[in-house]
C-alpha cells in the first residue's frame, strides 16, 4: 500500500464513521421552532431541500437532517480534493482534513436545518472549480445570488481580491479585470434582494461574536486563525483567494458586531475554509524548530485534539449533561430536545388534536403528527383546572412539563 493510498483509506474510514455518528445523533434530536418554520412556513431554498427529503424518506428526524449530512459529506470531499498537493506531506493533508471534519461549527452545521453547511459546500465548489480551471465561474456566482444572502460576503471578498492586480483606474477598462465589475454588481444585487438589517438600537456584541467564533473553531484554533490572518496579511506578498474570503468575512462580522448582533451562520462558512492554510503555516513553524524547541507546539496540538474529541463526544452523548445543569435551558441543545418524546407520549394517550397558548410548541408538534384542533388544550405553564400533566425525563431527571385539559 502506497503512502497516499494508506491515508486515503484512513480518510474514507473516518468519514464513514462520522457519517454513521451523525445519522445516529440526527435521530436523537427533535425539530426546533426555527426548523419547523423552514418546513411549514418559509419558502426559502432550505424549505425546498427539507421538504423533498421528507417527501422521499417520510416525515422523521433523519429525513429532516439527511440533506445537510449529505452536504457535509460533499463539503469534506471537496476540501480533500482542494488540499491535494497543497501540503508537502500526505500526513499533513490527512491531519488537516481530520480537523476540518471535527470542527464544532462544521459538525453542528451538518445536523441543523440552516444555510451554513449549504454555503460551505457551494463556496468550496466554487474554489474547486477555480483550482481545476484557473478561472472564475461567473455562472456559479450568478446562481448563488438566489441561494442565500450571505453570498454577499463572497462577492465582497472577490471584489477586494480582484483589485489587488489593478494599479490605476485605466486598467479597470481591461476585460481581464472583469471580475471587479461582476463581483461589485452581484454584491449590489444581493444587497438589493435581501437588504441589510439595521433594526434596533446600536449595541455592541463584539465579545459575543468573538466567543461564538471561538466555539465554532475551538478557542486555540481561533487564536491561531487570527495569527495566520495577520501573518499572511502583513508578511506575505502573495495572498490566496481563500485568504481574502476568510479575512473579509471575519473583518466584516467583527465590524458589524460593534453595532448589532450578527447572524454568525452568514459568516462562519467563509471563516472555517481557512483551516488548510492555517495548518500549513503551523507545520512549517513546527518543522523549522529543533525537537527540543517544539514543546509549546506539542502542547497546543494535544489541547486542540482533546477539545475536538470532547466536542465529538458531546455531539454524540449530550443528554447526560442535564444531570449537572441546575437550569435545563442552559443546555446547548435544549431547543432540539423533548418534543419528539412528548409527541410519542401524547399519541399513547390518544391526544392527537390540540390547541395551545404556545404557537411555537404547536408548530413543533405538528411535525410529529399532533395537529391543531379543539379536543385538548396544552400549555407549558400550569393553569387552573388542568386534568393531566406530562413530563419528559432524561436519566430520571424531570426536564420538560406540559399541562393538558
Amino acid at each position: 500500500m502506497t503512502n497516499t493510498n494508506k491515508y486515503n483509506y484512513y480518510f474514507y474510514t473516518l468519514l464513514s464513521l462520522l457519517v454513521f455518528v451523525l445519522l445516529f445523533v440526527a435521530n436523537t434530536l427533535s425539530i426546533s421552532y426555527k426548523e419547523a418554520l423552514n418546513v411549514f412556513i418559509n419558502t426559502s431554498i432550505l424549505t425546498y431541500i427539507t421538504n423533498i427529503s421528507l417527501y422521499i424518506f417520510g416525515q422523521n428526524d433523519i429525513a429532516l437532517r439527511l440533506p445537510f449530512i449529505i452536504l457535509y459529506i460533499l463539503s469534506i470531499l471537496l476540501m480533500y480534493k482542494l488540499t491535494d498537493k497543497y501540503f508537502k506531506k500526505e500526513s499533513d493533508r490527512f491531519i488537516s482534513i481530520c480537523i476540518f471534519m471535527l470542527l464544532p461549527g462544521v459538525l453542528s452545521a451538518s445536523l441543523l436545518v440552516n444555510s451554513a453547511i449549504l454555503v460551505t459546500f457551494l463556496t468550496l465548489l466554487y474554489l474547486y472549480y477555480y483550482k481545476l480551471r484557473n478561472k472564475h465561474s461567473y455562472l456559479l456566482l450568478f446562481l448563488y445570488v438566489f441561494v442565500d444572502n450571505s453570498f454577499a460576503i463572497l462577492y465582497l471578498a472577490l471584489f477586494f481580491y480582484s483589485l489587488k492586480n489593478i494599479k490605476n483606474i485605466e486598467e479597470l477598462k481591461d476585460k481581464k479585470h472583469i471580475l471587479v465589475w461582476i463581483s461589485f454588481v452581484l454584491f449590489i444585487l444581493s444587497m438589493y434582494i435581501y437588504g441589510f438589517n439595521t433594526v434596533g438600537k446600536p449595541r455592541g456584541f463584539f465579545l459575543d461574536t468573538f466567543a461564538i467564533y471561538a466555539t465554532i473553531f475551538s478557542p486555540l484554533l481561533f487564536i491561531y486563525f487570527f495569527y495566520t490572518i495577520y501573518r499572511i496579511g502583513f508578511k506575505e506578498k502573495e495572498k490566496s483567494l481563500t485568504w481574502y474570503i476568510s479575512t473579509t468575512a471575519l473583518v466584516v462580522s467583527l465590524l458589524f458586531s460593534f453595532r448589532q448582533r450578527v447572524y454568525i451562520e452568514d459568516f462562519a462558512p467563509y471563516v472555517v475554509i481557512s483551516l488548510p492554510f492555517m495548518l500549513k503555516i503551523f507545520f512549517h513553524s513546527y518543522r523549522v524548530r529543533l525537537k527540543e524547541f517544539r514543546k509549546n507546539h506539542n502542547i497546543a496540538v494535544v489541547l486542540v485534539l482533546l477539545m475536538l474529541f470532547l466536542n465529538v463526544l458531546l455531539t454524540i452523548v449530550n443528554k447526560p449533561l442535564y444531570m449537572f445543569l441546575p437550569n435545563p435551558e442552559k443546555h446547548f441543545v435544549y431547543k432540539y430536545h423533548f418534543v419528539k418524546e412528548l409527541a410519542d407520549e401524547m399519541k399513547k394517550n390518544k391526544i392527537n388534536y390540540i390547541s395551545s397558548d404556545n404557537k411555537r410548541l404547536l408548530l413543533r408538534l405538528r411535525f410529529y403528527g399532533i395537529v391543531q384542533g379543539n379536543e385538548h388544550f396544552i400549555s407549558l405553564n400550569e393553569f387552573l383546572g388542568y386534568e393531566k400533566k406530562m413530563t419528559v425525563s432524561y436519566y430520571n431527571k424531570k426536564l420538560y412539563k406540559v399541562y393538558i385539559k
